[in-house]
């Protein structure tokens, strides 16, 4: 598919990722006031016409739509009908289950707590949709991220964080390529959410009053327990004892790890007489361990996979994100050395790194994300993996290791999961 251009008088054609809400819809309605020829698109990630679990998974209430929801797929129909621009849905069922619902079930049943935002970001909105892109002969991608492209000192497009730091996204933007940062529009960066809203009533927008959509798209009611549980055999799940620490104390049973996440309080199934959290996962023999909320902190932790937007140097300190949530700390960056594959591969930054924090942060949690800023310009980030210091259950036989004290935080990593 290559469009012919219809306009020799505009800016350029941009192919503007639409997902129904508020958000995206300014930004098709803001391009094309500024003399953009704009293209909407949707992806579609369900089979919406089915009556299985996904759609049944993906109910929601009215107006407060998510995008996995016919509802959404309509509304940006209707936005784009109305701004009299060209629209597409695309089918993108089968990418989606690959990258983002596989992936999401494998890392609770592993005893992670993942962000699939990221991965739909990764595989789809900035890979797919850049296929579409040059398909249709765009010059760009918009998306209504809450994020901003500036010019570095060198001239170079670098991201930087939203004017809206309560709805800044660029964590979830750790892993794109540096080489289509040239090619993205992010064009509600810049502002706050009210002067949004109140610029879609003006446009006369139908989405203008359309509630956010929070939490994990794919995830109704049910949570995501059950989501897990109806996609997969009984006899994948891992169920185990739920164990006191420091005493050993079986405390009862479980069904399975994937109804867990470091730091978690509530919904535990036991009951211990003084507060208890979740402060171990232990995927290998299903044991869920228990403790005080000191023996959550931490001070050290291992990443890998990480992804550099801008470099970064050995022993260099950037303010570090461990959750979405996370205000982020002042952490040492510690390159470990590169490997063999590495090397044969020509790279000359490991991937791989362990960071210390100047101040204890409270549940490290394998499956998030460490996220790395220099002020406002995201760096990079990597996948956590363990921490390395404070708590680490082995076995019983282990010495007891003294807890970092540390201040109380903010909530675990899987309430955390919203864009």
């Amino acid at each position: 598919m290559n469009l012919a251009r219809t306009s020799t008088g505009s800016k350029g054609r941009v192919l503007v990722a639409m997902s129904g809400g508020v958000d995206s819809s300014v930004v098709a309605a803001l391009l094309k006031e500024q003399g953009y020829e704009v293209i909407g698109v949707t992806m579609q990630v369900w089979d919406y016409s089915s009556s299985n679990t996904s759609a049944e998974n993906c109910a929601i209430e009215e107006g407060n739509g998510t995008c996995c929801s016919s509802i959404d797929v309509d509304d940006a129909r209707a936005v784009a009908d109305q701004l009299d621009i060209p629209f597409y849905v695309i089918n993108c069922e089968a990418k989606f289950k690959k990258t983002v619902i596989d992936s999401f079930v494998n890392d609770y049943l592993n005893g992670k707590t993942p962000i699939p935002c990221v991965n739909c970001n990764t595989y789809l909105k900035f890979d797919h949709l850049i296929q579409k892109m040059k398909e249709l002969n765009c010059d760009y991608l918009a998306t209504g991220h809450y994020a901003q492209l500036v010019s570095d000192s060198n001239g170079e497009p670098t991201i930087v964080t939203s004017s809206d730091d309560w709805k800044d996204q660029t964590y979830f933007l750790f892993t794109l390529d540096k080489s289509i940062l040239p090619k993205l529009m992010f064009p509600i960066g810049s502002w706050q959410k009210p002067e949004l809203r109140k610029y879609a009533e003006e446009k006369g927008l139908r989405v203008a009053r359309k509630k956010d959509s929070t939490g994990i798209c794919f995830i109704g009611p049910k949570g995501h327990a059950a989501f897990i549980e109806e996609r997969i055999e009984k006899d994948q799940l891992r169920p185990g004892s739920i164990r006191l620490y420091p005493s050993g104390e079986v405390l009862g049973e479980h069904d399975g790890i994937h109804r867990f996440t470091i730091g978690q309080r509530k919904g535990l199934g036991v009951a211990t007489g003084t507060p208890a959290y979740v402060i171990q996962i232990d995927h290998e023999t299903g044991t869920v361990w228990l403790g005080d909320e000191q023996y959550l902190f931490s001070r050290c932790l291992q990443v890998t996979d990480m992804n550099w937007l801008n470099g970064a140097r050995h022993g260099e300190k950037l303010r570090v994100k461990i959750r979405y949530a996370h205000q982020g700390s002042s952490a040492t960056v510690l390159f470990n050395d590169l490997t063999d594959a590495e090397k044969a591969a020509g790279r000359t930054t490991p991937t791989s790194a362990i960071l210390e924090f100047d101040e204890p942060q409270r549940s490290v949690t394998p499956g998030q994300a460490a996220v790395f800023y220099r002020e406002k310009q995201l760096v990079g980030g990597g996948w956590i993996v363990e921490k390395l210091d404070g708590l680490k259950i082995m076995d019983m036989a282990a010495p007891v290791v003294k807890p970092v004290k540390a201040a109380k935080s903010n909530k675990t990593a899987a309430q955390e999961n919203r864009v």
